[in-house]
């Protein structure tokens, strides 16, 4: 007889052994407690075994398709290169299987907008890998904003960099959804919208190639909202960086690192108010493993998955309206 207090576990496949998910995602979800990494598929079999020893996955493929075919996989995790997203989790939520899909959940809204069909025809959950909405860092903040501690929102800036002139890198590829406004730009755009809770009406951007990847490297946005405007920067080339901020009429609210939160060590946030600045500190977590269980959780309850596609669609609306705005040189407003 089966003991009821045991928890039922979202048995995960994941499509080829990216960086992120061997040495990030997959470690922290076999943390979890409604997640077990049960298979790994690569398109050499051998680095797919070698990643499943290492890891301790008791299944390795030879191919994503073998993957895809496996009756005991509930979900996928999908950190492919970018212009893979949208194909390889279709064929995954065809094959009856729920799909976690990394960020950018495709190469513009149109293809992201054919994943609600999927999702829809198939009666899969299909979701995007924003970890940072499952941080309690970003929590708190809302929260401290929603309560009005800082007044009226007015604005929001953040600046998000790294450095990275590989010309091997999928990052630096411009054909395949490389360069920074793809693959961080994303974020300020995700989060602006999540601490407005709205859309923006019209956006405006700058970029600079690469003068041989023709890669976007340094972008520079304003997003207007109704209630006031978002501004941020990214590049591939640049110090590393990043800091968040959120501004009302009487104070502001800082993240110091709003995006790779260190698993291991306390993040913390500082607020001014009009009774004097404070830092709190959030205790010791690790968003990919929030991430991975309240996505499984989801699964097992039949609960909204933490980003929804139709937020995909919106964010993948503004990036969009971004790169025309930078052809154009004119606001642009994004189209859905």
């Amino acid at each position: 007889m089966a003991n009821p207090e045991v928890q039922r576990k979202i048995r995960w496949g994941v499509l080829g052994v990216a960086r992120i998910a061997t040495t990030k995602v997959i470690p922290a979800m076999q943390r979890g407690r409604f997640c077990e990494v049960a298979a790994i598929a690569s398109r050499e079999i051998a680095r797919a075994k070698e990643a499943a020893t290492f890891l301790g996955i008791p299944k390795a493929y030879g191919s994503y398709e073998e993957l895809l075919a496996d009756d005991e996989i509930d979900a996928i995790y999908n950190p492919l290169p970018n212009h893979l997203h949208v194909s390889w989790t279709t064929w995954a939520a065809q094959s009856g299987k729920h799909v976690l899909c990394e960020k950018p959940v495709a190469l513009s809204a149109s293809e992201a907008e054919l994943l609600i069909a999927t999702r829809e025809a198939f009666k899969v959950q299909i979701g995007e890998a924003f970890m940072v909405h499952t941080h309690p860092q970003w929590l708190r903040a809302l929260e401290i904003l929603r309560a009005g501690e800082i007044g009226h929102l007015r604005a929001f800036n953040f600046v998000f960099s790294y450095d990275n002139r590989d010309p091997n890198n999928i990052r630096n590829k411009r054909e395949i959804g490389g360069g920074a406004l793809m693959d961080i730009g994303c974020y300020p755009i995700h989060t602006s919208r999540w601490v407005f809770g709205a859309e923006p009406r019209r956006v405006s951007c700058v970029i600079e190639r690469d003068p041989v990847f023709d890669t976007d490297r340094l972008v520079s946005a304003i997003l207007d909202y109704p209630q006031g405007q978002a501004t941020f920067i990214c590049s591939t080339q640049m110090t590393p960086y990043q800091r968040a901020q959120i501004f009302g009429e009487q104070g502001f609210i800082e993240l110091e690192i709003p995006v790779n939160a260190p698993p291991d060590k306390e993040t913390q946030i500082t607020i001014r108010t009009p009774a004097g600045l404070r830092t709190e500190t959030i205790p010791v977590c690790d968003q990919y493993t929030l991430q991975g269980d309240a996505f499984s959780k989801a699964i097992l309850e039949g609960g909204p998955v933490p980003v929804s596609l139709e937020d995909a669609v919106n964010n993948m609306a503004v990036i969009d309206a971004l790169f025309r705005s930078a052809d154009t040189g004119t606001w642009e407003i994004p189209r859905v």
